[in-house]
């Protein structure tokens, strides 16, 4: 007997190992159910039979590599493991221990969403990354031409101006993100 697997898993799974991410199944569920489980949602590696006090231990294990762990969960059990993982996520119909514990509580009951939350948190750091670098662009320029009496203040205000209307105009462009599992 298991949980049916959820509708999205299998996309949901097949989304985030195409983003380069490992997926790793940490179950209570005996070995012959969680390959089951694990070959219907396309994850070739799990570990079964983890007692929920185990689960955080098996975080730290996968840490302990090297590797940045994330952690989806939505139940008591997984609560330790959550508050392990580097960065988590509770599915918003999970238990309130689980959300607490969690860095990031999904709003929609779709796995899909943490392919969601991940996309928007690499399109916003390329935004950061954009913007760091039009700001030191203009200073880098703007500076010495000041400081060897090339640049009018008036000139360097109006510089400084158009250097914070591109940052946020360039923010703002986050605006059009939309997330793949709700694309048409």
């Amino acid at each position: 007997i298991a949980d049916p697997l959820r509708i999205s898993s299998v996309q949901a799974v097949a989304r985030l190992q195409a983003i380069g991410i490992k997926v790793i199944m940490l179950t209570g569920d005996n070995l012959a159910t969680a390959q089951a489980i694990a070959r219907e949602a396309g994850i070739a590696h799990f570990r079964a039979e983890v007692l929920p006090q185990h689960k955080a231990e098996e975080v730290q294990k996968i840490k302990a590599q090297g590797t940045v762990v994330g952690m989806v969960g939505d139940g008591i059990n997984d609560a330790p493991a959550l508050a392990a993982a580097d960065i988590s996520f509770a599915i918003g119909a999970g238990s309130d221990v689980a959300i607490e514990a969690a860095d990031i509580t999904l709003m929609r009951n779709d796995l899909n969403s943490v392919a969601d939350a991940i996309s928007l948190s690499r399109a916003t750091l390329g935004k950061i990354r954009q913007n760091l670098f039009f700001a030191f662009i203009y200073n880098i320029l703007g500076i010495p031409l000041a400081a060897f009496g090339l640049l009018s203040p008036v000139i360097a205000g109006a510089a400084m101006a158009f250097s914070s209307v591109s940052v946020i105009s360039n923010a703002l462009l986050l605006k059009r993100w939309r997330p793949a599992s709700t694309a048409p």
